[in-house]
């Protein structure tokens, strides 16, 4: 019977460019588990460790964040496939970025409007610039 290899934290954090630090927080978080420690303490590795971080990183470019990352991988280590929750997760995930657009292109119009005024003449209440100071806080600023 085939052992698989057993790979230091050194050589995973060199062959996925993923910082020894991150992976030690990752499995903090539980995201991933060594197997065992060596005699000097440092932590050993299956080689399944190689997808496990290539699904963390792909998740978080998703917008996923370590928490959801982490509610996904253990319904996998559970034995279940996790994709109707990745699905929900996404779907949310779409509407949080259509409701960010909205805001960026309400900002975009009031910042493309203030450098279309001419310079505001300076006015007395204006401490700092009377640009910026001119013009009442938008609903975007969020005060």
């Amino acid at each position: 019977m085939l052992t698989q290899p057993k790979l230091l934290i050194g050589l995973v954090s060199k062959q996925t460019g993923v910082p020894i630090k991150t992976i030690r927080y990752y499995e903090e978080l539980g995201l991933l588990r060594s197997t065992s420690r060596t005699e000097g303490g440092f932590r050993v590795f299956d080689p399944d460790i190689f997808a496990r971080l290539s699904f963390i990183k792909r998740s978080q470019c998703l917008g996923l964040s370590l928490s959801e990352i982490g509610e996904i991988l253990a319904v996998h280590d559970q034995g279940s496939l996790p994709c109707d929750q990745v699905k929900a997760r996404l779907r949310k995930k779409l509407v949080e970025i259509d409701r960010q657009m909205q805001q960026l292109a309400l900002l975009k119009q009031e910042l493309q409007e203030m450098l279309a005024d001419k310079q505001p003449s300076a006015l007395a209440d204006a401490a700092i610039c009377p640009l910026i100071e001119s013009k009442p806080p938008s609903s975007v600023s969020g005060f």
